[in-house]
C-alpha cells in the first residue's frame, strides 16, 4: 500500500493551529502537539470565562450599588425593594454607572425609593 503524504490538507490543519497559538510561549507555539493542547485548554478556559465574566460584573455591580446607597443611608436590599415597589425599571450595570459618575442623580434615585 502506497504511503499517504497528506499534502496541503495536514499543512493547513497544522496553519490553523498555530495561527490560534500565536503569542503563546516557548513551544506551546512552535511544536503542533504542544501546540494543539495549549490551544484545546485556552479555548475551554475562553468558553468557561465567558460565562464567569457575566457572575463577576453583575456582583461588582451590586458591591458599587451597595456602598453608594450606603453613603445615603440605605442598604442594597432595601434599595432594590424599593426600587421595585417605586416601580423603577434601571438594571444594576446602569444603577453602577450613576453612583460612580453621577452621585447627585443616584441620591435622588434615593429619595425617591425612601
Amino acid at each position: 500500500m502506497p504511503r499517504v503524504k497528506r499534502g496541503f490538507k495536514a499543512r493547513h490543519r497544522r496553519n490553523k493551529v498555530f495561527k490560534a497559538a500565536k503569542g503563546f510561549r516557548g513551544s506551546h507555539s512552535k511544536l503542533f502537539t504542544a501546540a494543539t493542547v495549549a490551544v484545546d485548554r485556552a479555548r475551554q478556559y475562553a468558553y468557561r470565562d465567558r460565562r464567569t465574566k457575566k457572575r463577576d460584573f453583575r456582583k461588582l455591580w451590586i458591591i458599587r450599588i451597595n456602598a453608594a446607597a450606603r453613603e445615603n443611608g440605605m442598604s442594597y436590599s432595601e434599595f432594590i425593594h424599593g426600587l421595585n415597589r417605586v416601580g423603577i425599571d434601571l438594571d444594576r450595570k446602569v444603577l453602577s454607572d450613576m453612583a460612580i459618575h453621577d452621585p447627585a442623580g443616584f441620591s435622588k434615585i434615593v429619595e425617591m425609593v425612601k
